[in-house]
């Protein structure tokens, strides 16, 4: 595949650290020809990740937004218009597990935070960008769900994720009269920084490798998934 994504623009939620999904999915995007906006909590690192692109020679707008705060979420939707005129593609990738300890140990501000950081992050996002895809003739929404869940010890987490599943079904649901296809990436362990530095594991042969993912949102986000809506595709490595 070469340049299939030229002349869209692509915003991708979750591109932080170095060495995590977030990177290398806006890499494949951009080396597929994709404008980007890339958008994280801190500042510090989305410009971080901005910086490796353009080196590249992509062009990109780094954003730094609270993704639970809807007028943080419009205003960095409305800024992408404002930049590029359009957009394409949104990847719903920020969140991730913070919270692991028994569902009786978990508070109200764990759920919160859970609940807050992987659904309605992707709810807010989904929301505000959804106008401008049916607007715009159509368009692509790739949410992060999680594979081989539930496990204990994630109670939170684990009901942030099938919230995602079931968003994803709805969202394609009602988005499907106007061209927006609406699927879900489900990873397993990926050989992220952060796994490998928390976990230690032995070998790396059963986990799927950041690249996996990337590749997997870059089908999902061209043309050739345009058959494919309402979906979760589980990403495992041989983990299965």
């Amino acid at each position: 595949m070469s340049n299939i994504l030229e002349g869209k623009v692509a915003l991708v939620t979750g591109v932080s650290r170095d060495g995590q999904v977030g990177q290398a999915v806006a890499k494949a995007l951009a080396e597929q020809g994709a404008a980007l906006v890339i958008v994280a909590r801190t500042q510090t690192n989305v410009k971080a990740r901005a910086d490796e692109l353009r080196a590249s020679g992509a062009r990109i707008l780094p954003l730094a937004a609270d993704l639970t705060d809807e007028n943080q979420v419009d205003q960095m939707i409305a800024r992408t218009i404002r930049e590029y005129g359009q957009i394409n593609v949104l990847v719903n990738l920020a969140g991730g597990l913070t919270r692991y300890k028994s569902a009786t140990e978990h508070n109200l501000a764990d759920w919160n935070h859970e609940l807050g950081n992987n659904l309605l992050s992707a709810f807010l996002c989904s929301r505000a960008v959804f106008p401008h895809l049916r607007d715009g003739g159509g368009g692509v929404i790739i949410n992060f769900a999680r594979a081989n869940l539930p496990q204990a010890n994630m109670v939170a987490y684990n009901c942030a994720k099938a919230g995602v599943d079931a968003l994803t079904r709805t969202l394609a649901l009602e988005g499907r009269d106007f061209g927006i296809r609406v699927n879900a990436v489900a990873p397993g362990l990926v050989d992220t920084v952060s796994n490998i530095e928390a976990m230690k594991p032995k070998d790396l042969k059963r986990w799927a490798k950041r690249e996996d993912i990337a590749a997997t949102v870059v089908f999902l986000a061209s043309s050739a998934a345009a058959g494919i809506t309402g979906q979760t595709i589980p990403v495992t490595g041989w983990g299965i």
